[in-house]
């Protein structure tokens, strides 16, 4: 059994068995409050960029559970100095680990970390093809990653004004061809607040596309 846990704004949690992966733990500030530190167990932390609500708890997680982050070489090098056991790629990049692959993706927006760049992750896990977009805005080459995955859940932000609203969204959609959208990274502060439910009727109606909210605390079986 996978399961997908929503841990607010952009944090998830990937797990199969013993084997479980965070996508950027945003923890201890995250105004949702569903989880606590001391209580996460994680072999790998996957990391997007280095603002605050990103990078957030990596270096801290990194060290309670021996997992491993896996980021562009800026923050691995970042993290690594600060003792964590990291994993270094960069866009356009593909590694084979214990439970599938990480493809590194493509992010426009501002890295956090000096020469760096954002990304997004494309994750083959045990079977099951998740793309984590990142921060990003919209942007062409999304059709040219639905065309070198079969993607089966696309996490997309919809909040606007730091990343894609709700109407770029359903471009991106419609070019990555998932089988199933998951919106993230709204309602977090009012600056990004958005309804949801809006994107989901938008998407189901013209693209006939499922689109799963998850809420903050909330796990769903993949």
């Amino acid at each position: 059994m996978t399961s997908l846990k929503f841990l607010g704004h952009a944090c998830f949690q990937l797990t199969h068995d013993n084997v479980s992966i965070l996508f950027d733990p945003f923890i201890t500030d995250n105004p949702f409050k569903v989880a606590q530190l001391q209580d996460i167990q994680c072999n790998y932390i996957l990391v997007s960029h280095g603002h605050f609500d990103h990078l957030g708890d990596a270096i801290e997680l990194a060290k309670q559970n021996n997992a491993t982050i896996i980021s562009t070489a800026e923050i691995a090098g970042l993290c690594g100095k600060e003792g964590c056991q990291t994993h270094a790629m960069h866009i356009g990049g593909k590694h084979t680990f214990d439970f599938g692959y990480v493809r590194i993706t493509p992010a426009f927006h501002g890295a956090g970390v000096e020469g760096g760049h954002a990304c997004g992750f494309i994750i083959n896990f045990f079977g099951r093809i998740i793309y984590f977009a990142g921060d990003t805005s919209l942007f062409g080459d999304m059709a040219l990653l639905g065309r070198l995955e079969k993607i089966d859940y696309a996490l997309l932000p919809i909040g606007d004004n730091f990343t894609m609203g709700p109407s770029d969204a359903v471009e991106a959609a419609a070019m990555l061809k998932p089988q199933t959208v998951i919106p993230m990274h709204y309602n977090t502060w009012p600056v990004i607040a958005q309804s949801p439910l809006e994107y989901k009727n938008t998407i189901e109606d013209r693209l006939n596309i499922p689109v799963n909210i998850v809420n903050p605390g909330e796990t769903i079986n993949l």
